[in-house]
């Protein structure tokens, strides 16, 4: 099998939940460090415009959202389970909200106030305001807290996690699962990267054991790897079932299999990457397409939370 390829930077949230489960599912993987902000050709020579982090590459095929990342992981190493049979819907349900609603919130409360001066106090003032202006067009469509709002919000989701973690060592159980790698990675922000902010956790001494034990698990033993060697090995790679079952159709759409379309996020980082959908399953969404420098490879999309389109001339 092709090497496991992340496309990450070091303080990326996000990418901090797949190094993570990349170190609990005892996996050999290579790094490639990306920007934080655009431009990011690399990037998009595999992906075709989806530019958010981290994206994971196996050969040719290139995935996309975390959600979707670690869908693909948990095919490759069932074991240890992300997604326990006995409570799958609800670790992917309680994922889904820490991606969403408590990151946002841990977001928004971190980059406020001395939070700003610890990501960017070092730096030139326009690396900060580059990266200001970055993020502003990826949330072009999503509503912004405010930072009393934000603060008020963290606390309260910070006192919901305690609640979870009363009597067990992970949120759903006595190991971790995706709920858990989901819920961490925004508190791992506020901790590491902002750490003047990270006071707002010890009122919850639970959750900051919880997160001493999501931070053993580690990154396992990554490899080093340029972003030109990373597209050379998706132009060299040949033909491959894909990890993910390509086989089962839902239409919801009318939009057969063969057609134009383009894919894009329904609000954080709406920029879209066109192609050839090639599958489009109950969970994700498939597209070929063509790169002068990647050559031919496979996009890969979850269902939720992005936005499915066809092209017309």
């Amino acid at each position: 099998m092709a090497d496991l390829i992340l496309h990450h930077y070091p303080t990326s949230p996000f990418a901090e939940k797949v190094r993570l489960v990349l170190g609990y599912k005892q996996l050999a993987w290579k790094s490639v460090f990306i920007p934080p902000v655009m431009p990011k050709p690399d990037v998009l020579a595999l992906t075709g415009g989806y530019r958010k982090t981290p994206i994971l590459q196996i050969g040719a095929d290139i995935y996309c959202d975390t959600a979707l990342i670690c869908n693909a992981l948990e095919h490759l190493a069932p074991s240890p389970a992300l997604y326990p049979t006995a409570h799958s819907g609800l670790a992917r349900t309680v994922a889904q909200w820490a991606d969403e609603t408590l990151f946002r919130a841990a977001m928004a409360y971190s980059i406020s106030g001395s939070g700003v001066a610890d990501l960017f106090g070092a730096m030139p003032p326009a690396v900060g305001q580059a990266f200001a202006e970055d993020r502003k067009a990826m949330s072009a469509n999503m509503p912004r807290l405010r930072p009393g709002d934000a603060t008020s919000a963290t606390r309260s989701y910070l006192r919901r996690l305690s609640d979870m973690l009363d009597g067990q060592p992970y949120l759903l159980g006595a190991a971790p699962c995706i709920a858990d790698f989901a819920a961490y990675h925004p508190l791992w922000f506020i901790r590491t990267c902002t750490p003047s902010m990270a006071g707002i956790l010890d009122a919850t001494p639970a959750v900051l054991a919880w997160m001493d034990r999501m931070l053993a698990i580690g990154h396992g033993s990554p490899g080093r790897c340029s972003a030109a060697q990373a597209i050379e090995a998706a132009a060299q790679a040949g033909p491959a079932t894909p990890l993910l079952p390509q086989s089962t159709l839902q239409d919801d759409h009318g939009i057969p299999l063969g057609s134009r379309v383009s894919v894009g996020g329904e609000a954080f980082g709406p920029e879209t990457t066109e192609g050839e959908l090639v599958a489009a399953t109950r969970m994700h969404y498939t597209l070929l397409r063509t790169d002068e420098r990647a050559g031919t490879v496979r996009v890969h999309f979850p269902r939720i939370g992005y936005v499915l389109r066809k092209v017309t001339a």
